[in-house]
């Protein structure tokens, strides 16, 4: 069976992968925006501390799609950042928020830590931060390494890259702009722009933070998202369609935000910034099923998409071979 995936992102890629490991002739079309959600992201693996009272859908597909990553990860020779996220609070609005975190999870390891014990663990957090919770089994993972890795491994596994193929199959998986490509998600996946900041570090700054630096500062999340010689901070969220822009207010608000959770991080170079699409849906629950006899659609992850990517293309094909998911 022939099977032709729209759309190249972390998503897109995964799915091609899964469906040609599984035995199916697979092609795959990609517009290859730089603005792509995929390319433009944090790379954080997190279900955990991305939880939130409202959200238990999404953070139950993401707890069962980060046990799938060790492997997904090793199948790609892909490294993961394995020193779990740090999530602190400034104000005491902010810890309150992180108690209501830690009161989703039936887990004692999951609770707040005082100060003392935060910076033990990250001594170069600032004098503002007032408590935070070590989530120890949260992943990371280089964004574009994932996805230069997915495209060789799709190449090895005999995916072609074209731009228009008679398939049985059609998989949308475009992310922000599969609502463009079938009735059934025009007005029900749209664009949620995000701003993205890479810092390389200088000689003579501290180094970066051992694992993933999550903030809750005054009620606006930062993260801090360490790197090979730096780090990666976001992300601002706006409901602006496809506004390429990087705002003046929205790298204003990553630096500060970002300096009040890891003063450092000032004496760093500003390297890129960059703005992404997310692919928002009414819930923020991905879309995965059938469309029609032939189609079926792929998106709608949100925040989510490099974490559910193994958990999406299983289910993908999944459908394809005629389960039901």
């Amino acid at each position: 069976m022939e099977v032709a995936v729209r759309g190249g992102g972390v998503i897109g890629l995964s799915v091609a992968l899964f469906a040609a490991r599984a035995g199916f002739s697979v092609s795959l079309c990609d517009l290859g925006s730089p603005h792509a959600g995929s390319r433009v992201a944090g790379g954080m693996l997190a279900p955990v501390s991305e939880a939130w009272p409202g959200e238990e859908t999404v953070t139950a597909q993401g707890v069962e799609a980060l046990a799938m990553w060790p492997e997904f990860a090793a199948s790609l020779n892909v490294g993961l950042f394995n020193n779990g996220t740090m999530v602190v609070g400034v104000s005491p609005g902010d810890l309150d928020d992180l108690r209501r975190i830690a009161g989703l999870f039936n887990d004692p390891s999951v609770g707040l830590l005082n100060n003392r014990a935060i910076r033990q663990l990250e001594p170069t957090l600032g004098p503002a931060v007032r408590g935070g919770m070590l989530v120890a089994g949260d992943l990371a993972v280089d964004n574009r390494e994932l996805l230069s890795a997915l495209h060789k491994a799709c190449a090895e596994e005999g995916v072609t890259f074209q731009s228009d193929v008679d398939a049985k199959v059609t998989v949308i998986a475009a992310g922000a702009w599969s609502g463009e490509l079938h009735p059934a998600l025009k007005n029900v996946i749209r664009p949620v722009k995000g701003e993205i900041l890479r810092l390389t570090h200088r000689p003579g700054a501290l180094p970066p933070p051992s694992r993933t630096i999550r903030g809750s500062v005054h009620g606006r999340s930062i993260y801090l998202v360490p790197r090979k010689g730096g780090v990666v901070v976001g992300a601002t969220q706006y409901e602006a369609g496809f506004d390429t822009d990087v705002s003046v207010a929205g790298v204003r608000d990553l630096l500060r935000d970002a300096e009040t959770v890891l003063p450092g991080i000032a004496e760093y170079a500003l390297t890129e910034a960059a703005v992404g699409f997310r692919a928002g849906s009414p819930d923020n629950v991905p879309i995965v099923r059938w469309l029609e006899p032939g189609v079926i659609a792929a998106t709608g992850h949100h925040r989510n998409g490099l974490l559910l990517a193994p958990h999406t293309a299983r289910l993908v094909v999944e459908l394809i071979e005629g389960g039901s998911s």
